[in-house]
């Protein structure tokens, strides 16, 4: 029985052995896992910390940004200016053939609105007031 006691007590102690490399293997991994959430917790605490000069940069970067804009939109008021000051003058050859057909006056005068609306009595509607803006845009009817 003696024999089979140290048997029993190596089967044991061979167990014990297993079981405390296991532990040894699982306490590892939950020290790298507690390095890492360190790690992580750091990186945060860092972050919350230092808000000030983000804030700051982009601040700075968000006033230059505004000044940009402002700049564009200034730009493009003065070219929308520039384009209205430069807009065509001529008119269309459409409105250039009704008026030839309808006036056998002098050019400078006003058009009769009777006689505008009998001459444009075949075009749609929308050629109609295409062609009565151009009309009105150069002054030659009101």
């Amino acid at each position: 029985m003696n024999e089979e006691m140290v048997q029993q007590l190596m089967t044991t102690a061979e167990r014990l052995a297993n079981a405390a490399e296991s532990l040894d293997r699982v306490l590892g991994r939950l020290d790298a896992q507690q390095e890492a959430l360190n790690t992580k917790v750091d990186r945060i605490a860092a972050a919350v910390q230092e808000p000030s000069y983000e804030m700051s940069a982009r601040g700075e970067g968000a006033r230059h940004l505004q000044e940009r804009v402002a700049e564009l939109e200034k730009s493009n008021a003065d070219l929308k200016a520039q384009a209205a000051r430069m807009a065509r003058k001529t008119l269309p050859p459409l409105v250039s053939a009704i008026l030839a057909k309808s006036c056998d006056e002098a050019g400078g005068e006003k058009l009769d609105k009777g006689v505008l609306d009998k001459t444009l009595q075949s075009l749609s509607v929308e050629q109609r007031i295409a062609v009565k803006s151009e009309l009105a845009r150069a002054g030659i009817i009101e």
